[in-house]
């Protein structure tokens, strides 16, 4: 499972937000830059140390993955420990796994090279996105991969604006949730509009499951419980209990 809860991974604490940037040592590499929050006993942790691993076994797993289910591969990724409850490597695993499942799904695309282009736009997305930036990981991440697949540029023409579509698209349907963060919940209703866009725009259709439920609520305190589409029916989440 995902490791601990939607914390500091250093000493579990609860993470603090604060609206103006502040400068930050992190725990782990040292390295001391600009950010937006820290847990409530201080520690830091830069985006690049949360999400390397998680980034990397993403990648390896999806070049070698045969599935036409973004959100099967998505779920399948987020059991793994090195994918926290909430953090940057989801900006790099949903259009990952919508490049994969397209790509598997006979879309003409080079799927090994078009997931490295991928990774490495989505590594220029920061943490904290949804709350700060007023666009949110999961749509910028689709949007990405989007663009990846249809070859778009800033000069482009039809693929610009598909790419402008999509994003649009998805936000419109997270904004109907509203907050706080929750990578799974975004990054699924991402993955919905994902599928049904490409086969609208391109024919090429990919599988989802017959129902997505999510089993991570647990791990993330600001969960919506019955306002999510995806939280399990009949399920207490244990700090109600």
């Amino acid at each position: 499972m995902s490791a601990g809860k939607a914390n500091c991974f250093i000493c579990g604490d609860p993470i603090i937000y604060a609206q103006e940037a502040q400068e930050y040592t992190c725990e782990i590499c040292g390295k001391t830059e600009m950010g937006h929050c820290a847990c409530a006993s201080g520690h830091y942790v830069c985006d690049a140390c949360h999400r390397s691993e998680g980034v990397r076994m993403t990648i390896e797993y999806l070049t070698q993955c045969t599935s036409t289910n973004p959100i099967e591969m998505a779920m399948h990724m987020m059991d793994q420990n090195v994918i926290y409850p909430n953090g940057p490597e989801h900006h790099t695993l949903i259009g990952a796994c919508f490049i994969t499942a397209y790509a598997n799904a006979e879309g003409s695309i080079d799927k090994a090279k078009a997931l490295e282009e991928h990774r490495k736009r989505s590594m220029q997305v920061p943490g904290g996105t949804c709350g700060f930036w007023g666009t949110c990981g999961a749509a910028v991440s689709s949007g990405q991969a989007w663009s990846v697949i249809s070859g778009s540029s800033p000069m482009a023409t039809d693929a610009w604006g598909q790419c402008q579509q999509l994003t649009s698209n998805i936000l419109g349907q997270l904004a109907r949730y509203g907050g706080p963060r929750c990578c799974k919940r975004v990054g699924f209703i991402a993955l919905q509009e994902n599928v049904k866009f490409a086969k609208e725009t391109t024919g090429v259709e990919m599988e989802l499951p017959e129902k997505i439920s999510c089993h991570w609520f647990g791990r993330n305190a600001e969960c919506l419980r019955e306002k999510c589409p995806f939280f399990p029916e009949g399920a207490v989440h244990p700090n109600d209990k």
